[in-house]
């Protein structure tokens, strides 16, 4: 598929809905986007038209989207995957993305239009989520996986500019480069783990690109009505709407390079790490990441992210059981949801695993 202005426009509003809080910025993602059009012809394949040996590279921002900081160019990410090519072996294949979100989404258009290597449709996870390890497919499992990553951001005027490659073990590599944006202002731009196609297919996320799209374009149609929007996307994807109201209060933070806080809505209280992470009432738990909590603007229907919300804005909270979602290896691992028990001080493992 050749992407045009539409279609990007469409991954992005879609991206934002999946991206449950997280995933970056839709306008971010929008200008990478129409940036991407203008300098190129990115391309989005299926996975299976890739030979099961063809070397995918996972691309992303990591840090945290509230940093007042921030400073990462599209140019970044280009350059990222041209420090990563230089130590690699083979030729890349194509790039995926890490996760569905309002930017993540969006994540190797720019790569491919200025490098015309394709995008596949099959990122590590069909939502956002906070941590490496969760977007990692299951590579932590694999014993004699060595993580490669390259990452560039940061303002030089700022003299904040950080340039690094790492190799090493999964969850080393990946708190090095956590470390590394919140040294840059609060997030860079990530070119990572090089592996085989047939790995992808079996452990990411195929199709959930499609997924953003055919969700975008319902966002794109009604979002002018945003009730009946968070209904219609609610019913398509068996899930519902929660609550409608005002924002009573709102608290966040920017802890180790993360978006940290809560948000409530009346008798309605949603946490986050970046994404959201439980939505409660008085105490009852409705919701558990990674089920998909979202909360739309009730007066112009689009997705907003957690570091988005103000207090008295009037949202809509949608929520998508997890099961009716596209996921990765990474997030039917128990272990990797002990952060985030440790980070909000909520239980969630119980909630998800039976034993």
């Amino acid at each position: 598929m050749i992407l045009d202005r539409v279609t990007v426009e469409a991954m992005v509003f879609g991206g934002g809905f999946l991206g449950g809080g997280g995933g970056g910025s839709m306008e971010e993602g929008r200008r990478m986007g129409l940036l991407a059009l203008e300098v190129g012809s990115p391309r989005l394949i299926p996975i299976d038209s890739l030979s099961p040996d063809a070397i995918l590279v996972t691309v992303s921002a990591v840090g945290a989207p509230g940093a007042a900081e921030k400073f990462v160019k599209p140019v970044d990410f280009v350059e990222a995957v041209e420090v990563l090519a230089g130590h690699l072996g083979s030729r890349i294949g194509g790039f995926i993305s890490s996760e569905n979100g309002g930017i993540s989404t969006a994540n190797g258009l720019i790569q491919s239009a200025f490098l015309g290597i394709p995008l596949v449709d099959s990122p590590c996870n069909g939502r956002a989520h906070p941590t490496g390890i969760m977007g990692s497919m299951g590579l932590n499992r694999q014993p004699d996986f060595i993580s490669q990553q390259a990452a560039i951001g940061g303002n030089p005027e700022k003299n904040r500019r950080i340039s690094i490659y790492v190799e090493g073990p999964l969850s080393q590599a990946d708190g090095l480069i956590r470390q590394a944006a919140v040294e840059a202002g609060g997030m860079i731009a990530v070119a990572r783990n090089p592996i085989p196609a047939s790995f992808v297919r079996e452990n990411g996320a195929p199709g959930a690109i499609s997924q953003a799209i055919e969700l975008g374009q319902f966002i794109i149609a009604d979002k002018s009505k945003p009730r009946l929007l968070a209904e219609k996307i609610g019913k398509r994807f068996s899930g519902g709407v929660i609550t409608e109201g005002k924002v009573s209060s709102y608290q966040m933070e920017t802890r180790g390079g993360y978006d940290v806080g809560r948000v409530e809505i009346g008798e309605f209280e949603l946490t986050f790490w970046n994404e959201y992470m439980t939505l409660e009432k008085k105490g009852e738990r409705l919701a558990t990441f990674p089920d998909l909590m979202v909360t739309l603007d009730a007066e112009e229907g689009f997705p907003l992210s957690s570091s988005e919300i103000t207090r008295d804005r009037r949202v809509i909270v949608i929520q998508v059981p997890r099961h009716n979602l596209i996921l990765g290896a990474g997030m039917k691992e128990k272990a990797n949801f002990r952060k985030v028990e440790e980070v909000l001080g909520k239980e969630v493992i119980r909630y998800l695993f039976q034993s």
